[in-house]
């Protein structure tokens, strides 16, 4: 406990070559910026051709839905850095398996990335915590958050866990993700299906608000789940923006 208290797509629309090209018109905020700059706005349409209009929703978020207790929904999706494909399945093995919805550009996730890799580096060295990372951004509104350039965050980060692409958004809808960072804690029992036991907040600090980082609400709870005690029920939702779903179409 010592050491961890010191932390205390719909198809892809949008081809790189443009998604460079906007990043360096200054068209989008590139996910290395560390300064927060709205990307969008609840309604906001973009006209396309003048006959068709892309509705893109997003805004800054409560995690909410999951109910502690909920099986860990099945995904199968790929890590764009390696090309491997993962399943649940594959961390069957572990006591407890960490799931974050996270993705390049969100402010609120830079702000904890480092943190982030700290932690997760830590637990799954020391204490064989599995950790997931999903990334279900649209590329079609934000492209800055396709695989390639996940690929290139998570060799930046140095990543100890798998970061994957949940292209469709089958897999943050079946978890009732909402924003990112968002984060599931699920324990294993035996045979039984990992079991959540944990969805709140990383801890207190947000990138405006001077207060320090330190993992501390994520790394009590997981604290908690591998030395086999309960995890308190009252947990502070994670503060994030809005998972960018992929804009309908309206005529």
């Amino acid at each position: 406990m010592a050491a961890a208290s010191t932390f205390l797509s719909a198809a892809t629309l949008v081809n790189f070559p443009r998604a460079r090209s906007a990043l360096r018109t200054g068209f989008i905020a590139p996910f290395s910026t560390h300064r927060w700059r709205p990307l969008d706005h609840m309604g906001m349409k973009k006209t396309v051709g003048g006959a068709r209009k892309l509705i893109i929703r997003a805004a800054m978020m409560e995690s909410k839905g999951a109910s502690l207790g909920l099986r860990a929904p099945h995904f199968e999706l790929e890590e764009p850095l390696t090309g491997k494909i993962w399943k649940l399945d594959d961390f069957e093995a572990h006591p407890a398996l960490l799931v974050m919805f996270i993705c390049n550009h969100c402010p609120f996730v830079i702000h904890l990335k480092k943190d982030i890799v700290k932690i997760s580096d830590f637990y799954m060295k020391k204490k064989g915590l599995a950790v997931v990372a999903i990334s279900s951004n649209s590329v079609v509104t934000h492209p800055q958050d396709g695989p390639e350039y996940m690929a290139d965050d998570a060799k930046l980060y140095k990543y100890p866990f798998p970061y994957l692409y949940d292209e469709s958004q089958e897999v943050a809808r079946a978890f009732g993700a909402v924003c990112t960072p968002e984060f599931f804690l699920f324990k294993k029992d035996g045979r039984r299906p990992f079991e959540l036991v944990y969805h709140g907040q990383f801890d207190d600090s947000r990138p405006s608000n001077n207060v320090r980082i330190t993992g501390r609400d994520l790394s009590l709870a997981i604290e908690a789940v591998l030395s086999g005690q309960p995890v308190p029920p009252l947990q502070k939702p994670s503060v994030g923006c809005s998972i960018k779903w992929h804009p309908e179409m309206a005529s």
